[in-house]
C-alpha cells in the first residue's frame, strides 16, 4: 500500500525505483479523491496521475482504493448526507442512499476521465491494474448498527426493506403473519418502514424475519456492486474491479454471504492482520511510551493473549471462491513484535502454495528506512529491514512460483438457498479456532453437517468454494498424512513446505528455493535437498533462491538472503507480568538488526563463488569460495554463482 502521501517529483520516482528493486510489482493507492464535503478534488487526482506514471516507469501496476467510510464525517448541515453530526462516519450508507451514490460516481469520473497535462486519462492507462468499489464496509459487519446510523439514513433503508417485503409477500401484513411476534424497535409498518434486528440476533436466532433480513441486505449489497461495476464499465474502464474486502460479524454465517456478494466483480479481496496484545492510548494506530504488548509467533500459532491455547487462524489462510482470483490487499504483522520478521517468507511460501493471486503488504507510510516516518510511530511501517528488506527472495518465491501450488484438498459447494437461510459454511475464513475445538473436525475424508474443517488444511494445499443451486456438499481429501496434530507438524501436499508449529519452524525445500524460517536454534542442523543450515538464533530466516530459472543443484546464479529481527535504536521495555512488556522508550532511527549468525553448507559446491552484498545489493568485500559459508553478522544478501 503506497506510495506515501506527499511524495512528488524526484522523491516519488526514487520511491518507485526502490520498490521495484526490492521486488514490488503492484501498489494499492489507498486514499480519498474527494474533499471534506465529499466533492471531487482535482488536486488529489493530479497526485494520483503522477504516482501512476512514476510506478509505471518502474514496471509497477497501480490499484485504486478511493472510498473508506472513516474518511468522511458529514456535518449536521450536509446537503446530501442527512442526520450526521460531524463526528460519525457514514457506514453502509453508500450501498442504499441514491444521492450519495451519485456523488460517489462523480469521484470515479474525476479520477478516471480527467486528462493530465499530456492529455492522458487513467481510464485508458493499462498500468492501472484495478479499482476497488469500497474499503472495509458491509451490511454484515458490526458497524451496521441501527442505533448508530442516523434515523434519516435508516428511514431510506427501512423504506426499501418495506417495498422488498411487499413484493415478496404482497403486503406488510402478510410479512408480519409469516414472522410471528419477532419485532425490531424501529418498525413503523404503518409508514411502510421495517426495522432491522441486531446482527447478533440474526446469525444466532435465524428466525423467519432474520432470514428475510439477511436476504434483503445481501441483495441490496450485491445490487450496489453490480450497478457500480456496470457504471465503471460504462466509463470505459477495462481493468479489474473488486467489490470490497471486509470481515463480518459471523465468519461462519455471514462470511460466505459477504464473499458471494463480491462475485459480481472480477476478483475477491479481503484484509487481515496478525496482531498482538497491544494496549494503551490510541494503541489501535500508534506505538507510544507506556504501552504494553506481548510478542507473538505465527509459526507457533500463538494466541494474541499470552498463555492461551494456540489459535489456528491467520490472514495467510486463503480460499478460492467461485473460481475467481483472490487478493489480500491489506496485511502485515503489526509491531511491536519481535517475530514480525516471520512475515515476508510466510506470506510468500503459503501464498504460492494456495495460489493466492495478490498479496499487498500494509503500509508504506514512509519512503526511507525510518522507524517513525510520520509524527507518530505506526504499527504497520513497511519500510523496515524485516519487511521490505526480505522482499527480494520472497518476491521471487511468490511471483515466479518457486513453491508449487498445492493440491485442491477440499471442494466446498455451498447451496445459495442454504446460505440465505443462514446455514453457513464448514470452513469459515478468518474465524478463531483453537486447540479445544479439535474434537469437532472430521477424521479422514468424511464430513457431517455442522462439522468444521481443520483450518490447517490451508498449510497443506488449496481450498475451493463454489456457490451453487445444487445441494451443499464437501469433497474432502484424507488430511491425516499431512496434518500431524500429535506431532504438531503440517506438510504441504507438494512436500515442499513443512511447518513444525511446536518449535515454530518453517522449512522450504523446493528445487529452486530452499531455506528455513523461525526457531533455527531449536532445530539444530537442518538438512535440505541441496544445502544444510545451522544457526544459534531462535528467530532467523535463511533462504536460497535460484535467479536463473534452474534448480539450485545446477543453478549458476542464486540469492542467499538472511534476516533475524529488528528494533529501533534505544527501544527499551520492562516486564510487567503475564507475558506482557511495557515500552519505556519507543526508540529512534536508525533501525537495528540483531547480529546474524550461522552456517550454510552447499552439498554440490564445485565452482561456487559467494559474494557478500550491501543492503542495496552491491558487492561488499571479497568473495568466498568453498562449500561452507559462515554468515557475517551484518550481511543480509549474498550472490552465489557457479562456474560453468
Amino acid at each position: 500500500n503506497g506510495p506515501p502521501s506527499g511524495l512528488n517529483g524526484s522523491a516519488l520516482r526514487q520511491c518507485a525505483r526502490r520498490l521495484a528493486k526490492y521486488g514490488v510489482n503492484l501498489a494499492r493507492m489507498h486514499g480519498a479523491v474527494f474533499d471534506k464535503v465529499g466533492e471531487a478534488d482535482l488536486k488529489h487526482v493530479a497526485r494520483t496521475q503522477e504516482a501512476v506514471a512514476a510506478l509505471k516507469a518502474e514496471g509497477i501496476y497501480s490499484h485504486f482504493s478511493i472510498y473508506f467510510p472513516l474518511w468522511m464525517t458529514p456535518t449536521a448541515d450536509h446537503p446530501w448526507l442527512k442526520g450526521y453530526n460531524g463526528k460519525t462516519h457514514p457506514f453502509a450508507a453508500l450501498m442504499f442512499n441514491p444521492e450519495f451514490q451519485e456523488h460517489y460516481r462523480s469521484w470515479w469520473k474525476a479520477l478516471l476521465l480527467t486528462p493530465d497535462a499530456l492529455g492522458r486519462r487513467l481510464v485508458d492507462e493499462p498500468a492501472v491494474f484495478g479499482v476497488e468499489i469500497q474499503n472495509e464496509d458491509s451490511f454484515f459487519f458490526w458497524t451496521f448498527n441501527p442505533d448508530q446510523i442516523p434515523a434519516a439514513q435508516m428511514e431510506i433503508l427501512e423504506t426499501q426493506f418495506g417495498v422488498w417485503l411487499q413484493n415478496k409477500y404482497g403486503s406488510l401484513d402478510s410479512a408480519q403473519l409469516k414472522w410471528g411476534d419477532t419485532r425490531a424497535k424501529r418498525d413503523d409498518f404503518a409508514a411502510g418502514r421495517v426495522g432491522f434486528r441486531p446482527l447478533w440476533n440474526i446469525f444466532n436466532e435465524k428466525t423467519a424475519r432474520d432470514r428475510d433480513t439477511a436476504q434483503f441486505l445481501f441483495e441490496t449489497q450485491r445490487s450496489f456492486y453490480t450497478d457500480t461495476v456496470k457504471f465503471l464499465r460504462g466509463l470505459g474502464f477495462k481493468g479489474l474491479i473488486t467489490a470490497s474486502n471486509w470481515a463480518t460479524a459471523s465468519p461462519e454465517v455471514f462470511g460466505p454471504l459477504e464473499r458471494w456478494s463480491y462475485t459480481t466483480g472480477d476478483f475477491i479481496d479481503r484484509h487481515g492482520y496478525f496482531g498482538v496484545t497491544h494496549k494503551g492510548d490510541n494503541a489501535e494506530w500508534s506505538i507510544r511510551n507506556g504501552h504494553t504488548y506481548a510478542d507473538r509467533s505465527a509459526l507457533r500459532f500463538e494466541a494474541s493473549t499470552p498463555g492461551q491455547p494456540k489459535q489456528f487462524v491467520h490472514p495467510a489462510m486463503d480460499i478460492t471462491y467461485a473460481g475467481k482470483p483472490q487478493m489480500i490487499s491489506e496485511t502485515t504483522w503489526n509491531r511491536p513484535n519481535r517475530y514480525r520478521s516471520e512475515a515476508p517468507l510466510y506470506f510468500a511460501a503459503y501464498g504460492a502454495l494456495q495460489s493466492s493471486d495478490a498479496i499487498v503488504h500494509f503500509a508504506l507510510d514512509g519512503a526511507n528506512w525510518s522507524v517513525k516516518p510520520n509524527f507518530f510511530m505506526q504499527p504497520w511501517t513497511l519500510m523496515a529491514p524485516s519487511q521490505i528488506g526480505q522482499f527480494p527472495a520472497a518476491a521471487l518465491i511468490y511471483r515466479r512460483g518457486l513453491v508449487k501450488p498445492g493440491d485442491v484438498l477440499a471442494q466446498i459447494d455451498l447451496n445459495t438457498n442454504d446460505l440465505l437461510n443462514l446455514k453457513g459454511t464448514p470452513l469459515p475464513q478468518d474465524a478463531n479456532f483453537d486447540e479445544l475445538r479439535l474434537k469437532d473436525v472430521p477424521n479422514g475424508n468424511e464430513t457431517t453437517p455442522g462439522q468444521r474443517l481443520d483450518p490447517l488444511i490451508h498449510y497443506a494445499g488449496r481450498v475451493e468454494v463454489n456457490f451453487t443451486d445444487t445441494p451443499s456438499k464437501t469433497t474432502l481429501s484424507d488430511l491425516n498424512p499431512l496434518l500431524g496434530r500429535t506431532t504438531k507438524m503440517v506438510r504441504s501436499s507438494t512436500r515442499e513446505l513443512a511447518l513444525d508449529y511446536e518449535k515454530g519452524l518453517l522449512t522450504i525445500n523446493a528445487p529452486e528455493a530452499q531455506g528455513a524460517s523461525g526457531n533455527l536454534k531449536a532445530a539444530g542442523e537442518i538438512a535440505l535437498a541441496d544445502l544444510n543450515l545451522q544457526s544459534g538464533l531462535d528467530n532467523a530466516h535463511l533462504i536460497l533462491v535460484s535467479l536463473d530459472g534452474e534448480p539450485i543443484v545446477r543453478s549458476k546464479r542464486m540469492l542467499l538472503q538472511v534476516m533475524s529481527e529488528e528494533r529501533a535504536t534505544g527501544f527499551a521495555t520492562e516486564d510487567v507480568g503475564n507475558g506482557l512488556k511495557k515500552i519505556t522508550d519507543i526508540g529512534k532511527d536508525p533501525w537495528q538488526v540483531k547480529k546474524l549468525q550461522g552456517t550454510v553448507t552447499f552439498k554440490a559446491a564445485g565452482g561456487l563463488r559467494i559474494q557478500p552484498l550491501d543492503f542495496n545489493g552491491y558487492p561488499k568485500g571479497d568473495s568466498i569460495r568453498g562449500a561452507e559459508l559462515s554468515l557475517a553478522p551484518e550481511t543480509i544478501y549474498y550472490l552465489v554463482t557457479r562456474a560453468p
